[in-house]
């Protein structure tokens, strides 16, 4: 594969590539923002032109003159200090001490993570001002962050989908040393990093790869405007681009999973797709560092290919959101039937989604109107990840709001239950474990007032759907972004503090009872009843079995239990008092054919070998 962008050596040696295939001439400018010097580059038979100079030193800014023209920023560029239309600048990656060996290493199965946006996690909205809350984290039982893509994007405010330059960390953000620094704290105290990457498409202010050669294609739309060649003439050099993106993090940045966003929107009709090859170097990556680096996959398909392996037909995607859960779960909580959510609302689907995954596996689809997905049923547990809030879920409503907006606190202690002590990887949006009230909405700082117009109308057309009252916020306003700060602070007041307390209990059982700790189908067993609205669901191993029953009903509603021979001790109880419930009705103990009233908008957890909790 070929090296691109500025590969600094401490030596003060420097090599510069940059492919542009179909340009005659191209130069590159150092100490670009004054007069500069103009060296030419020379062009090899796969179209790289390239150059290794001497006497460079890191901050060094440079771009490339191509044909004569105007001069642009390098596209593999690792840093842009003065923005997306400034220059790029030299970095060297191997002054920074990294001594985080101790702390990279988390199994995917065994994550627990924790998705942010790192302009409004703190006032600061910088990497830096995020290590202070790590040990809150882990004391919430965090071992895993998710960040939202850091990829240089205009101006100060933005989700990170609108990056241009896919190697450049945000300057507002702290830059490369800023993201260095936290992912170091963050292995340190035994957290691993997953980074969001953004492969379907780029943002359309200071987008210039299309000045350097065929990075897009006609062949395909995606909602965001034209997809990337993947399998079109000189893809290979295009693929080329992404593989070693990825690579670049896992790399010079101790990155320990890259979530892919969209990869519905990753058009590829190749023989060997973009995302098995992808797979496979990340995989030969991992082998040669002795350190398992994952991938997971945002995917709309409904399609297991995406997480088999490779010797099953599939990519190797090593894991992928399950929206399906998400919902079947919110549906079942509030009620909303419109959207996407008009193929969801009944127990059977949620149950379904705790059972095989996939709800949609082959049916038809209202909201599609044809039919969608195919079996998942026989793919692991920890291939999924599932969640009642995220940054997609949270913000692409109208109004940004979040569950504490939408249902009751013991709505919210339920959803969380389902999450945690599911088979699957649980995943949490920031600021959700305490009740997170302030709304997250979508927000942008870009500089074309024509762009910042189609904004505000694509924002208003994509609600249509839901038929959501009113208007959405201006993203361009900057109080749209200081709204969706979280207020870290409320997690001492009332119910905030009982919340927290519930999460970090539910995350203690799910991590110290063996039946609950690994993700696994083989010991499971869930079924619903329909009109009552209640899941049932059992998880075991040898020596250890739990049985937890979820309410979502509003009434109080009375069920027999149906368990193995045995007497199950009550671990947890969301009507409780003690978690600012209406009070249990439920007795410490059931067994089998036992009468048992389930209070509404709760659940409960029994176990069965009660040696296994800790306190």
């Amino acid at each position: 594969m070929m090296e691109i962008g500025a590969r600094y050596s401490s030596d003060g040696i420097c090599e510069f590539a940059v492919w542009a295939p179909r340009r005659k001439k191209a130069s590159i400018k150092i100490n670009a923002g004054g007069r500069g010097d103009l060296i030419p580059m020379k062009k090899d038979y796969k179209g790289y032109w390239k150059v290794v100079l001497e006497n460079i030193r890191p901050g060094m800014r440079y771009c490339y003159r191509l044909d004569d023209g105007r001069d642009r920023p390098d596209p593999a560029s690792h840093f842009q200090p003065e923005g997306i239309h400034g220059p790029s600048c030299v970095v060297d990656h191997s002054s920074f001490r990294w001594d985080d060996r101790g702390g990279r290493g988390t199994d995917l199965s065994d994550m627990i993570i924790y998705e942010l946006h790192v302009g409004a996690f703190t006032p600061e909205g910088t990497f830096e001002s995020i290590i202070p809350r790590l040990d809150d984290l882990s004391d919430l039982g965090v071992n895993t962050i998710e960040i939202m893509p850091v990829a240089q994007f205009p101006g100060q405010r933005n989700w990170g989908y609108d990056g241009v330059y896919p190697y450049a960390v945000q300057n507002t953000y702290g830059g490369p040393e800023g993201l260095k620094r936290l992912v170091n704290e963050c292995h340190n105290k035994g957290i691993a990093i997953i980074l969001d990457v953004v492969y379907n498409h780029l943002g359309p202010e200071g987008n210039y790869l299309g000045d350097f050669g065929p990075y897009f294609t006609d062949k395909y739309k995606t909602p965001w405007g034209r997809a990337i060649n993947f399998d079109g003439p000189f893809s290979d050099n295009v693929r080329n681009f992404f593989i070693k993106n990825a690579l670049f993090w896992f790399r010079n940045y101790h990155i320990d999973a890259l979530r892919i966003d969209a990869v519905h929107s990753i058009f590829d009709m190749s023989a060997k797709p973009f995302l098995l090859e992808l797979a496979e170097r990340v995989d030969e990556f991992s082998r040669k560092h002795r350190s398992k680096c994952y991938l997971i996959a945002e995917s709309d398909l409904n399609d297991s290919k995406v997480i088999r392996p490779k010797e099953m037909g599939g990519y190797g995607i090593d894991a992928q959101w399950l929206s399906d859960f998400h919902h079947a779960l919110h549906t079942l909580l509030t009620n909303e039937d419109k959207g996407y959510y008009a193929d969801f609302g009944k127990i059977e689907h949620l149950v379904k989604a705790i059972r095989e995954g996939f709800v949609y596996s082959g049916q038809y689809s209202k909201y599609r109107l044809r039919l969608h997905g195919n079996s998942s049923k026989d793919c692991p547990t920890h291939r999924f990840i599932v969640f009642a809030q995220n940054h997609d879920q949270v913000g692409n409503r109208m109004l940004g709001e979040r569950l504490t907006s939408l249902i009751s606190f013991e709505g919210l202690k339920l959803a969380a239950g389902i999450v945690i002590l599911s088979p699957y990887i649980p995943l949490f949006f920031m600021g959700e474990e305490y009740g997170e009230e302030s709304p997250f909405l979508y927000f942008t700082s870009h500089s074309d007032p024509r762009l910042v117009d189609a904004v505000r109308k694509g924002r208003i057309e994509e609600f249509e759907a839901f038929r959501w009252k009113g208007e959405p916020p201006d993203p361009q306003n900057p109080e749209t972004f200081l709204r969706s700060k979280i207020r870290w602070e409320r997690r001492k007041d009332e119910k905030h503090r009982v919340l927290l307390e519930f999460y970090k209990y539910l995350i203690r059982l799910r991590k110290t009872v063996s039946a609950l700790s690994r993700p696994d189908r083989q010991g499971l067993d869930v079924y619903g009843l329909e009109a009552e609205k209640l899941v049932f669901i059992r998880r075991w191993v040898i020596g250890s079995s739990v049985f937890s029953i979820f309410n979502f009903n509003k009434r109080d509603m009375r069920t027999t239990v149906s368990l193995p021979e045995g007497e199950y001790l009550k671990v947890l109880d969301s009507a409780e008092e003690r978690w600012g419930g209406p009070e249990s009705d439920l007795p410490k103990r059931i067994a089998l054919g036992n009468d048992i009233m389930v209070k509404g908008l709760s659940f409960a957890t029994f176990l069965l070998d009660v040696d296994e909790i800790d306190g």
